[in-house]
């Protein structure tokens, strides 16, 4: 990841891939296929209602036990294959006033002597919250912080996503739940445990927004997962961009789809995130004004892939992502680019992306992609010129 000259991650090394990584993470993930063979002796010796009776048990001492605490609405498990020893099973659990829909979690149980003795997570898959450690839940007006990490890091996390919440509503309504669930592990390679993937895969990512799996589009359970490591490097500033672009693809789910280009998903989380903080556009666009300085000018709107972790360029492609929303709020001022957005989505794919989003910016903006592009670029150079 780019370091500053004098040390320490910069504002884009921080928050790099936090868009990219939620491309990848932000619908609902179909979880991968658990291999644990079913053995006949042991389904003889429990049948199905049996466990279904031993893990309804199992799910209320919890409910009544460690996960008290979490103010659950639903909890419960569905086993898919068992033997004598363990099952695999799904949990649905739902926390009140966060989750419209439960989220869905593949978990693997031990079992001896007719009861559960251990739980943990499936293999290749995320784990539950309270998988990392004692809970501490803060609360705030509009937001609730869970993890093991330190009663201040909590609470002044959840400040943030307070303040998250009501930036995002002020530009894109109250037309989503305006409460957040933000997780905070202790340290990068819990946040990874969440995440189910392998430790250091997003090092130096700040947080990602992920859909819980099994949610539909409309009714979503998404979880904020902060990186500790590297959101703590990050100013107060950074903090709130951080949490704000989250808070951004939280609010905006139901609008985004398959054939929303990354450029414009990234491109309005980040606008966003960065409204009335006061920085330039040289501050929030640092890699691509050296590109300008040197005489290096962009010449298509970012590509899908610029944004896959690790692509040369991706933090210009976010830059630029800004850039072209930031274009259109300026010129049509800032219901159009959200009302721009809600099109693309409401839209469908037609019969090719850019076809499509030709004729949506012809039909919301008055021009098609190819003069936006062109202005863009005009655009760009003129907010990053040195003389800007």
């Amino acid at each position: 990841m780019p370091q500053q000259r004098g040390g320490g991650m910069s504002r884009r090394a921080a928050l790099l891939l936090v868009g990219g990584a939620l491309a990848q993470l932000s619908l609902p993930r179909v979880p991968p296929p658990l291999d644990l063979p079913v053995g006949q002796a042991g389904s003889a010796k429990l049948g199905s209602a049996r466990l279904d009776a031993l893990l309804a048990a199992h799910a209320g001492a919890l409910r009544e036990g460690e996960l008290a605490p979490l103010e659950l609405a639903e909890l419960g498990y569905r086993a898919t294959s068992w033997d004598a020893d363990s099952v695999l099973a799904e949990l649905d659990y739902r926390l009140s006033g966060i989750d419209e829909y439960p989220a869905v979690l593949q978990r693997r149980l031990t079992l001896a002597e007719g009861a559960v003795t251990g739980e943990s997570s499936a293999p290749n898959t995320a784990a539950a919250p309270w998988d990392l450690g004692p809970l501490r839940p803060v609360h705030g007006a509009r937001c609730l912080v869970l993890g093991p990490a330190a009663q201040d890091e909590l609470t002044a996390l959840a400040a943030t996503g307070d303040r998250a919440v009501s930036a995002v509503s002020a530009v894109w309504g109250s037309g989503w739940t305006e409460r957040l669930l933000l997780q905070l592990p202790a340290g990068e390679d819990q946040f990874a445990q969440l995440l189910g993937v392998d430790p250091g895969t997003y090092q130096g990512i700040a947080a990602v927004t992920s859909a819980a799996a099994g949610a539909p589009l409309h009714t979503p359970a998404d979880r904020v997962l902060v990186n500790p490591e590297a959101f703590r490097q990050l100013s107060a500033v950074g903090k709130q961009v951080v949490v704000t672009h989250e808070s951004t693809h939280v609010a905006t789910r139901a609008d985004t789809h398959p054939w929303t280009p990354l450029w414009l998903s990234e491109g309005v989380a980040d606008w966003t995130g960065y409204l009335d903080t006061g920085r330039t556009a040289r501050q929030i666009a640092p890699e691509l004004t050296q590109d300008v300085a040197a005489g290096k000018l962009p010449g298509a709107l970012p590509a899908d892939s610029d944004f896959t972790a690790g692509a040369e360029g991706i933090a210009q492609a976010y830059e630029l992502s800004w850039l072209a929303c930031d274009l259109i709020a300026q010129r049509h001022g800032r219901p159009a680019l959200v009302d721009l957005y809600r099109a693309v989505g409401a839209a469908g794919p037609g019969a090719g992306r850019d076809q499509q989003l030709d004729q949506v910016f012809r039909q919301r903006l008055g021009y098609g992609l190819t003069e936006f592009s062109k202005d863009w670029i005009a655009h760009t150079e003129r907010q990053l010129s040195p003389q800007a």
